[in-house]
């Protein structure tokens, strides 16, 4: 195991309750168990999993704080509900406080709540596993989310972003515009995958059926020289048994 990850869990147990601590380890288990199906960088995605909420130790009012002090960017959503703000907190932990460099990593700790446009693979695979690692139990549909994530990532991101907007719109919550654009933006890809696949598929019974025409074109002028064949050895039997009684009438 590398070290950084040792010292890494070492630092979480201590800052976090044990409940969030359960549930960093879930979700990082489950970034590796994705990472594996989809032959991604298992250190990054158990990274990745580890340091997501790293900020969640902190209340809505020092969160705001501490993101105002350091000068990170925050929208009108996350100023309505701060608790959004542990995404983006916790990528600057990442960096200033865990040494993380890698920005496909703080990028995917700082779009993991809310998702956002062309999100990348590793921003796929954290958003997925922090909805179904092995402590969820709320959600109704986790069963099905947990098969479809090994099948198709981006049809379950998809369809955990339908799952929570109909959830925020139920109870009346605020919902960030990065929500709405990263959903819309979700339905794109997914829509232009089927559309592809469609298309692949389509081509495919095109070549097969060329190939049959193909094949029956070959077969026809064959069974018409062996038709001919077969009259032309009809005829000469009927030509030679006739000469043959012919003799024996003389």
């Amino acid at each position: 195991m590398n070290t950084q990850v040792i010292e890494i869990r070492k630092s979480l147990k201590k800052k976090l309750d044990p409940f969030r601590f359960e549930h960093t380890m879930g979700v990082a288990y489950t970034c590796q168990a994705l990472a594996m199906r989809y032959e991604y960088d298992l250190h990054k995605a158990e990274l990745a999993g580890l340091l997501h909420d790293c900020a969640k130790r902190f209340d809505n009012e020092t969160m705001l704080l501490k993101c105002q002090k350091r000068e990170i960017p925050m929208t009108d959503g996350e100023l309505r509900d701060p608790s959004l703000l542990h995404a983006k907190l916790g990528a600057w932990y990442a960096r200033e406080k865990y040494g993380i460099e890698d920005q496909e990593i703080l990028t995917a700790i700082e779009c993991h709540t809310t998702g956002k446009k062309n999100m990348t693979f590793l921003d796929k695979i954290l958003y997925v596993a922090d909805y179904i690692e092995p402590g969820r139990y709320k959600a109704s549909e986790l069963p099905e989310m947990r098969k479809l994530a090994f099948i198709d990532l981006d049809l379950a991101c998809l369809s955990i972003m339908e799952s929570i907007l109909k959830y925020l719109e139920s109870t009346n919550c605020p919902i960030d515009t990065t929500t709405i654009e990263a959903y819309e933006d979700m339905r794109r890809v997914v829509a232009e995958k089927e559309a592809a696949k469609k298309a692949a598929e389509s081509q495919t019974e095109e070549i097969a059926l060329g190939e049959s025409e193909s094949e029956q074109d070959t077969l026809t002028p064959t069974k018409e020289v062996n038709h001919v064949e077969s009259v032309k050895r009809n005829g000469k039997n009927r030509r030679s048994r006739s000469r043959r009684e012919k003799r024996r009438r003389h």
